[in-house]
This record gives C-alpha cells, sequence and structure tokens, in this order.
C-alpha cells in the first residue's frame, strides 16, 4: 500500500516540494540549505526576515483521524483505497508492558500507527496544507 500511495501521490504531484521529511531524494539537509538560500536573497533584498519553528514532538501521536480521512478524500483517494485506510486507522488499541506487567486495553482514539511505513506518510499528508500554504506564500 506504502508504494502504490507513494505513487499516487508523485503522479499527480501531491505532497508539497517543502516537505522534505519522510520522502525520497529529500532531507534535512536540502530543508536547511533552501532555508539559508531564501534568507540570503530576502537580505540582499534588504527585506525582512522572521522565523516560525514548531516543535512537532509527539506529532504523530496527535494526528486526528478524521480530518486525516477527509484530507485523504480530498487528495483523491477513494472507494476501496479509501475504505482500506479507515479500516487501517480505526479500531486500533494499545497497552503498556513493563517488567511482564501488562495494562489494560486502551482504545486509540488519534494518532497513525507507529513503527509502521504507512505512519509517516500519513503525516505528510495531515501536515501538507501547511506546507502548501507555504509554498503559496514562497511563489
Amino acid at each position: 500500500m506504502y508504494n502504490k500511495l507513494v505513487s499516487y501521490l508523485d503522479q499527480n504531484n501531491i505532497l508539497c516540494n517543502y516537505q522534505f521529511g519522510f520522502r525520497k531524494n529529500y532531507s534535512t539537509s536540502l530543508a536547511l540549505i533552501d532555508v539559508v538560500d531564501n534568507i540570503y536573497e530576502k537580505l540582499d533584498a534588504n527585506q525582512t526576515v522572521v522565523g516560525i519553528y514548531l516543535d512537532l514532538t509527539k506529532a504523530f501521536d496527535t494526528v486526528n483521524l478524521e480530518i486525516l480521512l477527509y484530507k485523504l478524500q480530498n487528495y483523491g483517494i477513494r472507494g476501496t483505497a479509501y475504505q482500506w485506510f479507515k479500516s487501517y486507522l480505526s479500531n486500533r488499541q494499545q497497552y503498556t508492558n513493563i517488567n511482564n506487567v501488562s495494562s489494560c486495553l486502551t482504545n486509540v482514539l488519534c494518532g497513525v500507527p507507529q513503527g509502521s511505513v504507512l505512519g509517516p506518510l500519513l503525516f505528510l499528508l495531515y501536515s501538507n496544507d501547511i506546507s502548501i500554504s507555504v509554498c503559496y506564500r514562497l511563489r
């Protein structure tokens, strides 16, 4: 499913070029080079530069699944594929095990599955519209 989704996103140019995380041929180094280049360009033009940095600690845990599913539909993921994602993200449970003592099962109400191949890609789709607004602004 990961390969099909990446292929679909690439073919339809859905992910903003300023989404550097969790993508093939993109890196934090490229993101840093891009930011520094933009800063120098604006300073050379005597413009003011302001930086806003967000700490996305535990970001995967905070993804609202209803919103993510809505966004998947908006990006054209419908029918059987949409139903698959809905099933994949729904009715999940978790527990903690420490020293062979386990907590009770708890329903997972938000967040993408961590440790999965799809988790980072789903987070990119969830946060992609933030990057789209940046892309639009940088044009």
